[in-house]
């Protein structure tokens, strides 16, 4: 299997891991929980602030002293938008699921200097990009207009047959106003669940040239390069992208051989 993809190692608990030590990098890491009526998530680093974000399931929140509730509504990423929740560094987090549930839990680097806050869905802002056969859906979670230290956190669905990231785009050049420096992982669903997308991450010298195939729950690492998305007919694709780096600002640069399509 790539080093870039990740398949869940368990059917239960913490089944999915990244590090900035197991990913190399420095800023992006990541967990998925998969938690039954009863189980208990929990985390929270001196020098890392957390976005919690439920996928599908509910569960009781506490951020440091904060009582949050409970919290959680959809059965699936395919059923509307979320409920999060925003953990600042140095504060510990508990989730106990009060169904079966599914918890992202995207982290990057902090400070402390905020609140937790619970993120409602009539919060978040939509918007639908492209046009064709190019059309996704993205529900923006912690966008840069939002406060947080370092973390950008965004899902997306793409319907089936539709291109997503696309034109291809990378962010991994400290270039700014033209480019930002953000790694990124992709966590992919697919509805029906026994579809795969396929996703490309590749570099100008294609000294990192690979073409994957994303099975539903697997997450995939983009540490540079561009990085497409393809849903195959039949199957809608939902992905959750977490993103970091030295500066909390979202600006890519399209891959020349394809920018052409953006004047269609």
């Amino acid at each position: 299997m790539s080093r870039l993809k990740i398949h869940p190692a368990a059917s239960r608990g913490k089944i999915a891991e990244v590090t900035p030590a197991t990913a190399g990098w420095t800023y992006v890491g990541f967990d998925l929980w998969k938690l039954a009526k009863g189980d208990v998530a929990e985390g929270g680093e001196t020098s890392r602030e957390t976005c919690i974000v439920f996928i599908s399931g509910k569960g009781h929140v506490t951020a440091g002293s904060n009582d949050l509730g409970l919290l959680g509504e959809r059965n699936s990423p395919f059923e509307g938008k979320p409920w999060s929740v925003y953990v600042p560094a140095g504060q510990r987090w508990q989730v106990a699921a009060a169904n079966d549930c599914v918890l992202a839990i995207c982290t990057s680097p902090g400070e402390g200097k905020l609140e937790a806050r619970v993120i409602g869905p009539d919060a978040l802002h939509q918007e639908t990009r492209g046009k064709g056969s190019n059309v996704r859906h993205v529900t923006n979670i912690i966008p840069e207009w939002e406060p947080a230290e370092s973390l950008l956190v965004v899902e997306v669905i793409t319907p089936g047959g539709n291109t997503s990231s696309y034109p291809p785009h990378k962010h991994d050049q400290d270039n700014l106003p033209h480019e930002s420096l953000l790694e990124e992982t992709y966590y992919h669903r697919l509805n029906p669940p026994q579809g795969f997308a396929f996703q490309r991450v590749y570099t100008d010298d294609r000294s990192l040239d690979e073409t994957l195939a994303a099975r539903d729950g697997d997450v995939v690492l983009v540490p540079r390069g561009y990085h497409p998305v393809g849903a195959p007919h039949g199957y809608e694709l939902y992905y959750l992208n977490v993103m970091a780096g030295p500066k909390r600002i979202w600006r890519f640069h399209n891959d020349p051989d394809h920018e052409w399509l953006m004047k269609k």
